[in-house]
């Protein structure tokens, strides 16, 4: 019998309005370049992590992250394990736009485990979004938040490593549980 390569796959989506640095995240996470346009339609990156000695599979989306393109990211909800909500700190209506993609996800993907990223942090001058009011938004949704940064290699790994030991977590409570 052949050996499986991967104990996990893991679905992981990224929502966001567009030009918040979903691409960038993404591609900084997987070790490629980063692209800095914009995803029309979606895009996806593969990448293997272990976690407590467990292979993991992360298929990580892109959606569109333009309003018009809601009802076609609905379909990216089915099988996702784990959201990224992705704000840019530069871009105070993200952050409000952030709030209609919270709950289109509420109603798309309820068992899901999710946390928001406050991107672009690097960038303090231009900043439009204090710390303060992401951490209010995450704590009001019951969520984790870190500010990141591709430009300072800023909590990227560490936001993608946190979600998805949280999956795996979940995951592993889910199996004992049914044992």
């Amino acid at each position: 019998m052949a050996k499986k390569e991967w104990d996990y796959t893991f679905k992981i989506i990224l929502i966001g309005s567009q030009g918040v640095g979903k691409i960038d995240l993404m591609s900084h996470f997987a070790g490629q370049d980063q692209m800095n346009n914009s995803a029309i339609g979606v895009d996806f990156k593969l990448e293997g992590i272990e976690l407590d000695g467990k292979k993991i599979k992360l298929q990580i989306w892109d959606t569109a992250g333009q309003e018009k393109f809601q009802t076609i990211s609905s379909s990216y909800f089915r099988g996702a394990k784990g959201i990224m909500f992705v704000y840019d700190v530069t871009n105070r209506k993200s952050l409000e736009d952030l709030a209609l993609w919270i709950e289109h996800a509420a109603e798309q993907a309820k068992k899901t485990e999710r946390i928001i990223l406050g991107n672009n942090c690097e960038s303090e001058s231009a900043r439009q979004v204090s710390k303060t009011e992401g951490e209010e938004l995450a704590k009001k949704h019951g969520m984790r938040i870190f500010e990141t940064s591709t430009k300072a290699s800023l909590n990227v790994e560490k936001a993608f490593l946190t979600l998805a030991r949280e999956i795996k977590e979940k995951m592993d409570r889910t199996e004992k549980n049914s044992l």
